[in-house]
């Protein structure tokens, strides 16, 4: 990817401090090696600036941390709390589980503790499995805590040039210092998918966007950018957009499986619960015609232009990774984080995970099944 580009002029970014990013007319905060460059939070941007200009740190990243997106319902905690989070963080004893209670991530801290093992993060895999970037540069849009960067990080060799992006700052700063692994060079942006785009351009890339699309009023203005940016060899996924059909699917704006698959013309279009399927049967996915999928809960699209081989490797442990367990197992009884996560994946992970972790499990079989998984070092 090339040099970073305003959101709002176009013109590249480059740094006039060590904090902070300039088109020549407009600055822009970096913290923690985040630039934080979403439109319209003009008095967040002027307040942190000021702050790092004055070495306010912590003042700049309890502000930072206080920003959510349109669709959370909850207030942040008090200036005081964030900012002893962000000092919190220093602290090698500190965990992604503190970190999310103290940043008042609620139900959304829950989905990130656990998002690599529900049905949904499994979807995710086998589709990534299924259309590898296969040395393209990676950008995932929407990247949330980083766990599929930091899936991709961990792969052996060198990995691809990476980019995440992220509407909330919180979030890519969970990914920076507590999911990445420290030696991953991830480049990690906050931004509004439904402004300009801060990355163009260059070359093929592998782009994807799980997760996130019925959250948005226009998911096709995404995809055809998307489309944009991976360029004529490369690739766009899109996993998890809610099926109007399926009563799990009324949240945010969703829509038929015909109507989403026309957002991304020549895409492969997947069942959620195939997809998953397929990361536990560590095979690759099979597609299925729209108008044959009117039953999945969320459907998946894939398009890739240069028609890359599957990766059935990438559906388990990366090489030599230590394996836990679960950590939806509490005293060795499976338990779910909340009743709103068990209405949504509850019977679905029950199928997979037995009630109580089992004994005499192999190694390979209890991986396979998510009973033993890969965790950051400061899970």
């Amino acid at each position: 990817m090339t040099a970073l580009h305003d959101p709002v002029s176009g013109r590249p970014l480059t740094p006039d401090t060590p904090h902070s990013l300039s088109d020549g007319a407009r600055r822009w905060p970096v913290f923690d090696g985040i630039p934080y460059l979403r439109v319209g939070r003009d008095e967040l941007v002027a307040t942190a600036l000021a702050a790092l200009d004055d070495g306010r740190v912590t003042e700049a990243a309890a502000a930072l941390l206080a920003d959510n997106d349109d669709w959370w319902d909850q207030p942040p905690p008090p200036p005081d709390a964030l900012a002893d989070a962000y000092r919190a963080a220093a602290d090698p004893g500190t965990t992604l589980r503190d970190a999310v209670a103290a940043l008042g991530l609620g139900r959304v801290g829950d989905y990130f503790l656990h998002r690599d093992h529900d049905p949904s993060g499994l979807a995710v895999t086998a589709l990534v499995a299924t259309h590898p970037p296969a040395g393209r540069a990676v950008v995932d849009l929407a990247c949330g805590a980083g766990h599929l960067l930091r899936r991709l990080a961990l792969e052996p060799g060198e990995p691809p040039a990476a980019t995440g992006v992220d509407i909330v700052f919180a979030k890519l700063w969970l990914a920076r210092r507590f999911v990445l692994p420290p030696h991953a060079h991830v480049r990690l942006v906050c931004a509004d998918l439904r402004a300009g785009w801060p990355i163009v351009p260059d070359g093929d890339a592998w782009v994807s966007c799980h997760d996130t699309l019925y959250f948005l009023d226009d998911p096709g203005d995404v995809l055809r950018r998307a489309g944009d940016l991976a360029g004529s060899g490369g690739a766009v996924l899109a996993a998890h957009c809610h099926n109007v059909e399926h009563p799990l699917g009324a949240a945010g704006h969703p829509r038929s499986v015909p109507a989403w698959a026309g957002l991304l013309p020549g895409a492969l279009t997947y069942a959620e619960e195939e997809l998953t399927a397929a990361a536990l049967a560590a095979r690759p996915a099979r597609p299925a015609e729209p108008g044959a999928l009117r039953a999945t809960e969320a459907v998946a699209l894939a398009l890739d232009r240069a028609g890359a081989p599957p990766r059935p490797d990438l559906l388990g442990p990366a090489p030599g990774a230590e394996l836990h367990p679960n950590p939806l197992y509490r005293g060795g009884v499976r338990r779910w984080p909340n009743p709103r996560w068990a209405d949504e994946y509850g019977d679905r992970v029950a199928a997979y995970l037995p009630e109580h972790v089992p004994v005499g499990m192999g190694r390979d079989e209890a991986a396979r099944r998510r009973v033993l998984v890969e965790l950051p070092d400061r899970w």
